[in-house]
């Protein structure tokens, strides 16, 4: 049965409406989707093809708290204050926003609340798993188109 111009004209509207219903949804990220926060992943390429994020997006932070039973690294989540402190892997003024134990299970939340750039690392090991882990990357959230 073909459709007539007025259902077509309707179906469209339709799919525009939920689309900018859609964008105007905040997501919930898994940083590194499948791979989670680990060691040796760039999460600066994963933030790249994962953008746009936008505003009230959820990242969520996933990783396996350290047990002597499967002899893991300690991770964890720093928000550093600014882009030098990211490039140079500087921790001296950061925030820990989630500890070695806070990514287990469903993992850490964080919200981007803000129109701002957000610096995230892991230190480690002296700051190695930002230095040679690629465990940083930036957000910067995005307002939602609300047209």
């Amino acid at each position: 049965m073909a459709l007539n111009q007025a259902s077509k004209g309707l179906l469209l509207l339709l799919f525009t409406a939920s689309l900018l219903l859609a964008m105007g949804q905040a997501k919930t990220i898994v940083v590194g989707g499948t791979e989670g926060w680990r060691f040796g992943f760039n999460y600066t390429d994963w933030a790249i093809q994962t953008t746009p994020f936008y505003i009230e997006d959820k990242l969520v932070f996933k990783y396996n708290p350290p047990s002597e039973s499967n002899n893991s690294m300690a991770y964890g989540v720093y928000e550093l204050q600014n882009m030098g402190s990211y490039l140079s892997c500087n921790f001296s003024s950061a925030e820990l926003i989630a500890n070695s134990t806070q990514g287990g299970g469903d993992g850490f939340e964080v919200s981007l609340s803000e129109w701002k750039p957000y610096y995230f690392a892991s230190y480690g090991d002296d700051g190695s798993h930002c230095n040679d882990g690629h465990m940083k990357f930036s957000a910067v959230p995005w307002p939602h188109n609300n047209n």
